[in-house]
């Protein structure tokens, strides 16, 4: 039992005054009293690090409050001083919705000055911030062959290029349906994504993704920068796959980085085993780069559509016209009908890990989660595999699941991803991925997986200081420099299966 009194200002933190709760920035000990504003509050329960103490009543049935939005509802009365959890607390989603466009009076941004960063420029207009070679596969029968071949080139051809990199997969055989649609769009998309200076594309020959119509349906990829061969026509697919790459490092070594203006930047927006302090801190930290981003004329692409469920009526009121509203509409609750169609609840989250680190609902994590979109109008709304239109903020359908929603965000068009955690994870992806640490704690333990510590903010660092060092560090890396997981040799893509295989 503790008998000091502490202050919350270092203590707790306390989001909106409408807030039922705040969050436990140290361990809290049942009995130590706290004082916030001209209140003492007792501590009732050991509260962990990062997790929610009471700081408003609330009965049952109550609306339960974080960031001045309900997260769930109280399953017994709640005292002042309460560890508030998931024995209080229950989610009060359950099916689909209907909406009303309700548009906020501000959501145009505010110009925060462009800038530049030192990219490749490509003949579409595009700009990529890697010149690297990719070796991508039709079918996982010669996903294999794809890894192989980067990897005898990686080692041939170092220092000509940014790098050579396979990105294999399991897909492409036995898949019918919007299955088989999303594995050819996907490789499609990454086949001309701007920072692969060269393609290679692998095929079988009696898969059902067929090499001929995966190049037909992607247009957009330069002739010039592509080679492809299906391997049961080669008499060794090792040595006609290092002729192709040795032809397209050739090309690809003679371009060079040139200023570029912030508006040719796409930034993925993603979050991985959040903790109760990602929506503090990283989540809201990443907000401000992608306002920047937009403001500045270019794109942040937001995705993870069943972690805006709760909150996703901050971003219909941000829709940029009827339209969009409609499409986002559309969206969340196909979305929905589809955890529904499979016999799942909607709210089939938060993860172990995310409940470990105190978020109790799928709200709560939600409203932490939509923060990454910053307050810029939502200027577009795309489907799985799609690439991305208007320059502005612009929302992916894709599921949560990290490798899935960052490939996914790739394939649109990003060439950098922000990706914040409370947990910590080393995966990397085709693009470029920053590591968030929500909190000090995991920057200080996993150097070797974090680039940018956002939990200085509860500290001495404004949340204004911090975001321009973290744009600081996007331009750098958007101009060249390797995050750790790229440091690492961490870089997967996963496709969404949703269908039938036979």
């Amino acid at each position: 039992m503790m008998a000091d009194t502490a202050t919350a200002d270092h203590v707790i933190h306390h989001v909106d005054s409408r807030d039922h709760v705040a969050m436990a920035l140290r361990d809290l000990v049942s009995g130590e009293t706290l004082t916030l504003g001209d209140r003492a509050i007792t501590v009732r329960a050991d509260i962990p690090k990062g997790h929610k103490i009471a700081v408003r009543e609330a009965a049952i049935g109550e609306d339960v409050c974080k960031y001045g939005w309900p997260i769930g509802r109280a399953t017994q009365a709640i005292a002042v001083g309460d560890h508030v959890h998931i024995h209080n607390v229950e989610t009060k989603l359950s099916d689909v919705e209907t909406y009303t466009y309700q548009p906020t009076a501000d959501v145009i941004g505010h110009d925060m000055g462009a800038g530049t960063f030192m990219g490749y420029r490509r003949k579409n207009g595009r700009v990529g911030t890697r010149n690297e070679i990719w070796v991508l596969c039709t079918v996982g029968c010669v996903a294999n062959t794809a890894r192989r071949i980067a990897e005898k080139a990686a080692v041939r051809f170092a220092g000509r290029v940014d790098g050579v990199h396979a990105f294999p997969h399991p897909f492409g055989c036995s898949q019918l349906g919007d299955d088989l649609d999303h594995t050819r769009k996907l490789i499609a998309a990454l086949a001309a994504h701007p920072n692969a200076g060269g393609v290679l594309i692998l095929g079988l020959g009696c898969e059902n993704n067929q090499l001929a119509k995966l190049l037909e349906s992607a247009p957009d990829i330069d002739p010039e920068r592509l080679r492809s061969f299906t391997t049961q026509n080669v008499e060794d697919e090792l040595e006609d796959g290092l002729a192709a790459v040795e032809a397209l490092v050739a090309l690809a070594e003679r371009d060079r980085r040139e200023p570029c203006p912030i508006s040719d930047l796409v930034v993925g927006l993603k979050c991985g085993g959040s903790d109760g302090f990602s929506g503090v801190t990283a989540n809201p930290l990443v907000g401000r780069i992608a306002d920047k981003v937009a403001d500045a004329g270019g794109t942040p692409v937001l995705t993870e559509i069943p972690e805006v469920f709760g909150a996703e009526r901050i971003l219909m009121a941000r829709a940029q016209n009827q339209a969009v509203f409609a499409d986002l509409v559309s969206v969340v609750n196909d979305f929905k009908q589809y955890f529904i169609d499979h016999n799942q609840p909607i709210y089939e989250n938060p993860s172990p890990g995310n409940i470990a680190g105190g978020i109790t609902t799928l709200e709560e994590k939600s409203l932490g989660a939509v923060q990454k979109g910053g307050r810029a109008p939502v200027v577009n709304v795309i489907r799985y595999g799609d690439k991305i239109g208007p320059h502005g903020l612009t929302v992916l359908e894709a599921p949560g699941n990290d490798a899935v929603s960052s490939t996914a965000l790739t394939a649109a068009g990003a060439t950098v991803i922000l990706f914040t955690t409370g947990r910590g994870t080393p995966l990397g992806f085709p693009a470029p991925t920053l590591k968030i640490a929500s909190n000090s704690g995991l920057a200080g333990r996993k150097p070797g997986w974090i680039d940018f510590d956002a939990g200085v903010v509860l500290d001495n660092t404004t949340m204004d200081a911090a975001a321009d060092d973290l744009m600081a560090l996007v331009v750098e890396t958007a101009s060249g420099k390797q995050t750790k997981a790229e440091i690492n040799g961490e870089r997967e893509i996963a496709i969404w299966k949703q269908g039938v295989t036979l």
